[in-house]
């Protein structure tokens, strides 16, 4: 009695069924899905590149989307993630307790989540990868305290709703209790974009026409204040920012108010996200906080460093 399949045209079966079979699992194993804050930031640019410079020696195909700021954004690149079943997730926080919801939908679905930069609030986070933000606080604080020789009135320019700033006023605002002639006046909200920044800065200067410093999170409300600043004419106000953009180290070279800024590595927070990834989903321990290291620079050191 014949076969009711010829035993090439089972081969042929065989084979296109185990072709398939490893077509739809290939990309899920080896593809990360990435939603960054913003791609606008020159910061987050260098974070993507550390990203993908190490995905490729690794092997790793990248998805990357931005969440621009918008958390319900954020959300459903996400769940795009999970849909498409990716190896592993990293998120850099548009809100750090809004996100957890969408984080613990990822870990239902069994996808390991890891966040860069930002940390978030919620959900099961592999290990989370970024600067040492409380000790970048700190850092500016200890050099705002110096320039003002211990006393006078100092704002913050804030965004309390990201965990990685939050870190910073923590750290800025531990230095200045040891200064009892410093006083910190204010902290408006900027939410770490120049525009707003420089409204709330603006509102700083008519509020108080005897400020002596600033503190901005990150270089654009530091730049923001900077603008501030120049735009009123307003002299011996000290502005420190946080990243060391390259529009942040000109203003420094200068000799602008803003006179020294806390330096992240963001290329090296990419790399090592990955190499954490890397490491976790060869079944290998990860440590649940990586830190990156941060200094600070000012005129001085920018000069020599040329």
């Amino acid at each position: 009695m014949k076969s009711f399949y010829s035993i090439p045209k089972l081969l042929l079966i065989l084979l296109v069924l185990a072709f398939s079979a490893c077509t739809s699992r290939g990309p899920s194993e080896k593809t990360l899905g990435v939603t960054l804050l913003t791609k606008e930031h020159v910061f987050y640019r260098d974070l993507e590149k550390g990203l993908r410079e190490s995905a490729e020696e690794k092997g790793f195909n990248l998805v990357v989307t931005s969440g621009d700021w918008d958390l319900a954004k954020q959300q459903g690149q996400i769940e795009n993630f999970i849909v498409q079943k990716v190896a592993a997730i990293i998120v850099c926080p548009v809100n750090s307790k809004g996100i957890g919801p969408a984080i613990e939908k990822a870990n239902s679905a069994g996808i390991p989540v890891f966040t860069a930069d930002i940390k978030a609030d919620g959900g099961k986070v592999v290990c989370h990868i970024a600067s040492d933000n409380y000790l970048g606080g700190k850092l500016a604080g200890e050099y705002l305290a110096k320039a003002l020789n211990g006393k006078g009135k100092v704002a913050i320019i804030d965004q309390p709703i990201v965990e990685s700033t939050i870190e910073r006023v923590r750290g800025f605002e531990e230095v200045m209790r040891g200064y009892p002639g410093i006083h910190v006046v204010a902290k408006p909200n900027g939410d770490g974009v120049r525009d707003k920044a420089m409204k709330a800065a603006e509102d700083l200067l008519q509020g108080y026409p005897d400020l002596n410093g600033i503190f901005g999170i990150n270089d654009d409300s530091a730049l923001g204040a900077l603008s501030a600043i120049e735009s009123a004419g307003r002299k011996g106000i000290v502005v420190i920012g946080f990243d060391a953009i390259p529009e942040a180290r000109a203003a420094i070279l200068r000799g602008s108010a803003l006179k020294a800024d806390v330096v992240q590595s963001p290329l090296q927070i990419g790399q090592k996200t990955i190499e954490a990834v890397d490491r976790y989903l060869k079944g290998e321990s990860v440590p649940p906080v990586t830190p990156v290291e941060v200094r600070v620079v000012d005129k001085a050191i920018l000069e020599k460093e040329k």
